[in-house]
């Protein structure tokens, strides 16, 4: 692994020390604190098929996220249920369209967590199994929603995106407000902010930062902590001007300067890096 990686691996696991004490104050103390994590391919590690050696998709395993970073570190159960292609909508609904969590990927590989129905659905009946044990909720959602919308408008969603947006709210407030209401979740509950392929593009960056102010702010009233995953990769790329791809927080395919969109590991660590930094807030 690059030396990046375990620097800031090193960086993770010294913020996240400050973090445990929090996390272990509640008053339900368990033997095994549990980390739920919710999401899309980012929460779930998806690496594109062009990544050298190639990904194991029949093993879930084999992928590893700052979900897992994060629980290393605070000495958390990971139950990562996220679902690569999965959208606002889709979380919510099993059958409302999705950039291929439940038509492709569900169908032909395992998740991190076996889980019939939607993710959502999962996590409330999880969370009211196991709400002396979890001590930390995160949600990493909405980027497919803009790729889906770009993909089948005419204008790739250029008309659209105030509307995607909006819906993209509406949807995480039911999330947000059914984790609280209906799994009778108190703890601590970090909304994981997107980052941007290419940071020296203006347009680009204003997508991402309306797409993460839309789901912190459709949040917030639930009682959130905030991991700026957008600004820590931001300053990481900031040396190779901008471009995340060249700063090697990319997935690589095959060859230098091509890149899937998906966190590379040292990607994975920032974002780790951005939920320790919100809990020791």
């Amino acid at each position: 692994m690059p030396a990046v990686s375990r620097r800031h691996r090193v960086r993770v696991a010294l913020l996240a020390a400050l973090a445990a004490g929090l996390l272990a104050a509640s008053a339900d103390a368990a033997p095994r604190p549990i980390y739920l994590a919710l999401g899309d391919s980012v929460t779930f590690g998806y690496q594109e098929p062009g990544v050298v050696p190639s990904p194991r998709y029949g093993d879930a395993t084999s992928f590893v996220a700052y979900p897992e970073l994060v629980g290393a570190a605070l000495a958390l159960k990971v139950v990562n249920a996220a679902c690569p292609g999965e959208t606002s909508a889709s979380l919510i609904d099993p059958s409302a369209p999705s950039l291929g969590c439940e038509n492709r990927f569900r169908r032909a590989f395992p998740l991190h967590v076996r889980y019939r129905g939607g993710q959502l659905a999962f996590a409330v009946r999880y969370l009211r199994h196991h709400h002396r044990a979890v001590r930390l909720v995160s949600l990493m959602i909405g980027a497919n929603d803009l790729f889906r919308c770009q993909a089948t408008t005419a204008d790739g969603c250029s008309a659209e995106l105030p509307r995607t947006l909006r819906r993209v709210g509406r949807n995480v407030r039911r999330i947000v407000a059914a984790l609280r209401a209906r799994g009778h979740y108190r703890g601590r509950l970090a909304i994981v902010g997107y980052y941007a392929l290419d940071y020296a593009s203006a347009v680009q960056r204003r997508i991402v930062a309306s797409l993460n102010a839309t789901v912190r702010g459709a949040a917030r009233p639930f009682g959130i902590v905030v991991a700026n995953g957008f600004g820590r990769l931001s300053a990481a790329a900031r040396h190779s001007a901008g471009k995340s791809c060249d700063a090697g927080l990319l997935t690589q395919l095959g060859r230098p300067g091509k890149c899937g969109i998906h966190p590379s590991y040292p990607g994975q660590a920032l974002l780790a890096l951005a939920v320790a930094d919100a809990l020791a807030r």
